[in-house]
Order: C-alpha cells, then structure tokens, then sequence
C-alpha cells in the first residue's frame, strides 16, 4: 500500500490499494468509540472527531503523496478530514430528527445520503482550498457521489444492528479516498 501511495501514480492498481486503504480505515472506524469513551471530561463533538483519526491519517498521506502541496497540507486536510466527520453525524443526526414520522428504513437512508454528502462536501471544499487543491468543481463530483450514494449504506447499518463492525464505513472511506486521489491526481497533471 505504501508503495502505491508514495508513487503518486493512480493507475488502476493503486486506486485498488488506496481503496483498500480506506476498507482498512474503515473496519478500524467503528472501534474508536469503546475507546474514546474511556476519555473523560472531553467535548462530545471532539470524540466525534477522534473516531475520524484513522481516515484523516489516510487522507493526509494522500493529499502528501498524490498532490504538489506544501507540507503543512496534509495535516490541514487531516484536521479538515476530522471536521467533515463531525459535520456529516451531526447532519445525519438532524436529518433524522427531521425525519421523525417516517419509516426507520426511510429515515436511516435520507440520514446516511445527508451525512455522506456532509462528509464529502466539506471535504472537496477543505482540501480543494488547499495551494496545489483542484479549483474545478468537475474534479469533485466524483468524490461527492461516490460520498452521498456511500451514506445510505446507513440504513443497511442499522437494520442489520451493527455495533462493532460496519459496512458503511469501509465502503464510504474506500470510495472517498480513491476518488480523493483522483483528483488530486488531476489537479497535479493540470
């Protein structure tokens, strides 16, 4: 995985790895929590953004590796990485308060589809204001799609009450980072 990230290449081969980058993160995402929770007298949005650690590592390697950024990016676009997280519970969280009269299925995939489009949005917004970020929204749409249509795996979360494990987190990150790439990619060929 190194290897793909630190060439700066994305052919298909390292798309694949990146992907399995973000899988990696993602299978790790869902066990924070029982360990954030042993912190004491922390703010419940800065244990959200705990749980983003292991992505923001993730997307700080790449915004490192696949783009022509100053140093201090990467962990810019970590920190930014971490807030996007926190925006897109906390916009999932809403949107099913909002929600309230309709179905669980119903509310858990508008909630997964508003927090996965949270997620990615203020993502692409964050690291595309970055020096070397692409500055061409097109460069983002994917990201953003893949983020939004990712999220309503949330349903599928919790009808299967999935505590320890998920299959959002894997699926969202892994989308997310390789389409991450993509445009960076982008922005570093233009």
């Amino acid at each position: 995985m190194t290897q793909a990230i630190t060439s700066g290449e994305t052919s298909r081969d390292s798309l694949f790895i990146i992907a399995g980058g973000g899988v990696l993160t993602g299978v790790l995402t869902p066990l924070l929590p029982q360990l954030i929770d042993r912190i004491g007298g922390t703010p419940g949005d800065f244990r959200i953004a705990l749980v983003a650690v292991p992505f923001a590592i993730l997307v700080a390697i790449l915004v490192r590796r696949c783009s022509r950024n100053p140093w201090w990016a990467a962990p810019a676009a970590a920190i930014v990485t971490m807030i996007a997280f926190v925006c897109a519970v906390n916009a999932a969280i809403f949107i099913d308060g909002q929600a309230n009269g309709a179905d669980k299925i119903m509310r858990n995939v508008l909630a997964g589809l508003a927090g996965g489009f949270t997620g990615a949005t203020i993502m692409a917004l964050g690291i595309g204001l970055l020096p070397a970020g692409p500055r061409d929204a097109i460069a983002w749409l994917r990201m953003l799609r893949s983020g939004t249509v990712a999220g309503a795996l949330l349903a599928f979360d919790n009808a299967l009450d999935l505590d320890l494990t998920s299959v959002l987190y894997p699926v969202w990150q892994a989308g997310v980072a390789a389409m991450l790439a993509l445009a960076l990619r982008r922005a570093k060929i233009s």
